[in-house]
Formats: structure tokens, C-alpha cells, sequence
């Protein structure tokens, strides 16, 4: 199996409650409430600027030409990625600069700077498992909720199922897997993938957070 196959087969209670939590479930029935998904967006948008900075970092601390591109690659995705959440939140006549001065809930920041602590204290194998709960995460989340568009012509979150089902995403978190591999160099001492594992977990877990994050405060 590939290294994320493994993580995710360390982490299965944690993966499964990321991949399948409330927010997503009900985000790929249609019943999400607005506000709740509005928030989510918002958050989301602060939390792919700190990603892009997470990704050039890998950049940085890359060694090779083929570690540049695959760090330029995902930076590139990442920043694409913004423009579903700047026309989205244009609809509803929140400006980009409105967008951007908002502030960074606690589960953003936390998710986010741990990202961010991965990469500066760990080498480019730990940066980017710390990274791949979001990329592939979210493309194994797309795939599954796709097949509800053509179950619900009118679905409210279509432009949402669309962007991380679309071929140019999940070509993306194809890539992530295979740069995994790649940085991973085949078998991993027991302590080394078990320090990877925790890594995992906890950005896994993060990522958890920040769905329930929009859920309890849209409610308030």
C-alpha cells in the first residue's frame, strides 16, 4: 500500500469521523443550513492563505527540482482553490476585502499553525503528511458525495460537490499520494512511521474541529 493508505488504516476511527462528520453529511444531503456553510467558507478561505503558506514553505525546504514542482503544483491548486470561495461568497455580497479582514476562528488557527509547526520544526515528509488530510481528505469527500448531484438537480452546495469531485482536483490529491511516496523513499522505520502517524491523527483530528467549528457557532 502507499504511506497514506497505511496512515489512514492507523487512523481509521479519526479518518472516518473527518471524512464522514455531520457538517458533511448533511453539506452532501442538501439540509446543511446556510449560515452554517457561509461560516465554514469564510473560515475556509483565512484557512487556504495559511495552506499556501504551508506549501511554499514545502517549496523551501525542498531538495530537488521534482520536490519544487510538486510543492509549486499543490501551491498552485491551493490557489485556484480561493476562487470557488471568493465567487461563492460574492453572491452573497461579502467583498474579498471583507473576506480577508475577517478574523481566524480557534479551530482555524489551530489547524492551521500546527501545519505551519510541522513544516518549520519537521523535514518536507512531515510538512506534507501534515498537509494531506485536507488535499486527499477532500477529494475522497467529493468523490463520495458526487453521485447525490444527479440525485438532486437543484442541490444548494452543487458548486461545492463539483470543485473537489472535478478531474483537475482528484488529479491533484493523485499527486499528494505519489509525492508521499516519493519523500517516504519505501519502508519507514516502525518509530519513524509512528511519528507520522501521530502527525496524521492530529491534523486529521484538526480537520474534524473545523467542520464542528462551523456547526455549533452557525447555531448560536
Amino acid at each position: 500500500m502507499s504511506l497514506i493508505e497505511d496512515l489512514k488504516a492507523a487512523a481509521v476511527p479519526d479518518w472516518e469521523a473527518y471524512t464522514r462528520h455531520g457538517f458533511v453529511e448533511q453539506l452532501g444531503a442538501g439540509t446543511l443550513p446556510l449560515p452554517a456553510f457561509q461560516d465554514y467558507l469564510v473560515q475556509d478561505y483565512l484557512f487556504l492563505l495559511q495552506f499556501a503558506r504551508a506549501h511554499a514553505l514545502a517549496a523551501y525546504k525542498s531538495r530537488s527540482l521534482a520536490e519544487l514542482a510538486a510543492s509549486s503544483s499543490a501551491l498552485s491548486s491551493v490557489l485556484s482553490e480561493t476562487a470557488l470561495h471568493v465567487r461563492l461568497t460574492e453572491q452573497w455580497g461579502i467583498e474579498r476585502a471583507s473576506l480577508e479582514a475577517a478574523p481566524e476562528k480557534l479551530a482555524t488557527i489551530a489547524y492551521t499553525r500546527y501545519v505551519l509547526d510541522c513544516g518549520q520544526r519537521g523535514d518536507l515528509l512531515e510538512l506534507n503528511v501534515a498537509l494531506a488530510p485536507c488535499t486527499i481528505g477532500y477529494a475522497e469527500i467529493g468523490e463520495r458525495l458526487a453521485p447525490r448531484l444527479a440525485q438532486h438537480t437543484d442541490h444548494p452546495y452543487r458548486a461545492w460537490i463539483g470543485e473537489y469531485a472535478s478531474e483537475g482536483f482528484q488529479r491533484g490529491a493523485r499527486e499528494a499520494v505519489e509525492h508521499l511516496d516519493a519523500l517516504a523513499q519505501g519502508s519507514l522505520s516502525t518509530q519513524r512511521f509512528a511519528e507520522l502517524t501521530t502527525v496524521f491523527r492530529t491534523a486529521t483530528r484538526l480537520e474534524t474541529d473545523f467542520w464542528q467549528q462551523a456547526l455549533e457557532d452557525s447555531a448560536r
